[in-house]
């Protein structure tokens, strides 16, 4: 045991004299000066759009769906102000979720009476939770769903 902490031990000091110092930049590493760094997504003014969405379809569930309409149509009234934004992706990844879980909904409610429409509303709740969990922390991420 105590060989292995000493061998461990070597190697991390080993390593940390060979390192380069930390004021020097490593090749792999992208050097971007300060005034050109990205702007987050956050002080885009349609970024509170795209969460008030976000709070929508999530509450959508408990309320049968009609708060994911009200989603789908703010997407909808804002979506020409958002093309050149890089908030143009969630507003695809909201509206696409909304489209595709009606649909699947629809197929699931018509066939009920086979049981298999059971399986398909359940699947469809647990994909739905999953799109909006994504896209939410890919907003708070700063990145595209």
């Amino acid at each position: 045991m105590e060989k292995q902490v000493l061998k461990s031990t070597c190697f991390f000091y080993t390593n940390l004299l060979q390192s380069q110092p930390l004021n020097e930049q490593r090749p792999n590493q992208e050097y971007i000066p300060a005034g050109q760094r990205p702007r987050p997504l956050s002080n885009d003014p349609l970024w509170k759009v795209v969460v008030i969405v976000y709070l929508l379809q999530a509450l959508a569930i408990p309320t049968s769906g009609l708060l994911a309409v009200a989603g789908v149509i703010i997407n909808y009234l804002k979506q020409d102000e958002v093309r050149t934004s890089p908030l143009d992706a969630h507003f695809r990844w909201q509206i696409r979720t909304f489209w595709i879980g009606l649909l699947w909904s629809v197929i699931g409610a018509i066939t009920t009476f086979l049981i298999i429409g059971w399986f398909i509303l359940v699947g469809l709740a647990i994909w739905y939770i999953y799109r909006v969990v994504r896209g939410a922390l890919a907003l708070n991420d700063g990145r595209a769903p």
